[in-house]
């Protein structure tokens, strides 16, 4: 008999249950078990684990452990917590999580090209009171982060209309999206976005990316939305810029701490939409899916499917 497959989380029994059950629908042939209960006879045994946001302590108790798949698409926690390990790692690069994440950016990029932060704002002053219409053609959405999640989204902003500029850190080309890279490509990107989405996986280049400095290359009352993690962005040097109206209006999805603790200055500022991590959540069915296919590949040719560079974090 196969030994087990640990599942390893630390979001709670009922998530995990859950998590269970999709993964033995999509792959009876293994025995997918939680974590706890294995007794270490079995845990000697295991050479891979199936993870969402693992406590690393328990990964050590794995000692023949060569192998760590994730179901979820950020890993930088993983990294950080196995980087010396010499483990492998996999990450989810889910379709259906592309598609879901391009909808949400479409939605709340159309939230602010629209002017639905200003209009619910009047609505509680009780201001009748119209904004000119600007056409999609004349707003440019720049995107931070140009793998799986960042194209999909230039493309649905593209059938919206909207000019699409976009910046990753290695030189990328897109249909119909002027691309950059580089220092110097992401002044000139920041400079033409008058609304700025980033998507791309936290690192220790990208931590605090959005600075202070970068932040004042955006356009005069430049719109952000934040869908990536929240370290990315400097929250000082944000909330400077909302104060001083340099910034217009900030969507935050992702934060530093989460849940967002509730005396912080996100909640309560006129200029900012606070939304509860909830832009692109995994979907279960078509997660599991990938994570069955993997291990197949893995049973039948002994290669691991790692996708995770250490050394860059992502």
């Amino acid at each position: 008999m196969r030994e087990a497959i640990p599942f390893v989380s630390q979001g709670g029994a009922a998530a995990a249950q859950a998590w269970i059950e999709a993964l033995r629908a999509a792959m009876p042939e293994e025995r997918i078990v939680d974590f706890a209960e294995l007794d270490e006879a079995e845990w000697a045994q295991c050479r891979l684990a199936i993870v969402a946001n693992p406590d690393p302590a328990e990964l050590k108790r794995l000692p023949r452990l060569e192998w760590v798949h994730s179901v979820w698409a950020g890993v930088e926690r993983l990294v950080e917590d196995l980087g010396g390990s010499g483990l492998q790692l996999t990450r989810l690069v889910d379709p259906q999580l592309a598609a879901t994440m391009a909808e949400a950016v479409l939605a709340w990029t159309l939230y602010l090209h629209r002017e639905m932060p200003l209009y619910a704002q009047r609505q509680r002053a009780r201001l009748w009171q119209s904004e000119d219409y600007v056409r999609p053609e004349q707003r440019t959405v720049g995107i931070l982060g140009l793998g799986a999640l960042g194209e999909a989204a230039a493309q649905a902003l593209l059938q919206a209309r909207f000019k699409v500029c976009g910046w990753s850190r290695s030189p990328r080309e897109l249909a119909g999206v002027r691309t950059f890279s580089g220092e110097q490509g992401l002044a000139q990107m920041l400079a033409m976005s008058d609304i700025l989405v980033c998507l791309l996986p936290l690192t220790a280049d990208t931590r605090h990316l959005l600075d202070a400095r970068r932040l004042a290359m955006l356009p005069p009352r430049a719109q952000l939305v934040n869908f990536a993690r929240g370290a990315i962005i400097d929250d000082q040097a944000l909330r400077a810029a909302l104060d001083e109206g340099a910034l217009r209006h900030a969507v935050l999805d992702v934060f530093a701490v989460e849940p967002l603790p509730a005396d912080n200055w996100q909640w309560t500022h006129p200029d900012v939409t606070v939304l509860p991590h909830c832009s692109a959540p995994t979907n279960r069915e078509t997660a599991s899916a990938i994570v069955a296919g993997n291990i197949r590949q893995y049973r039948q040719s002994g290669e691991i499917p790692a996708n995770v560079d250490i050394r860059r974090g992502y």
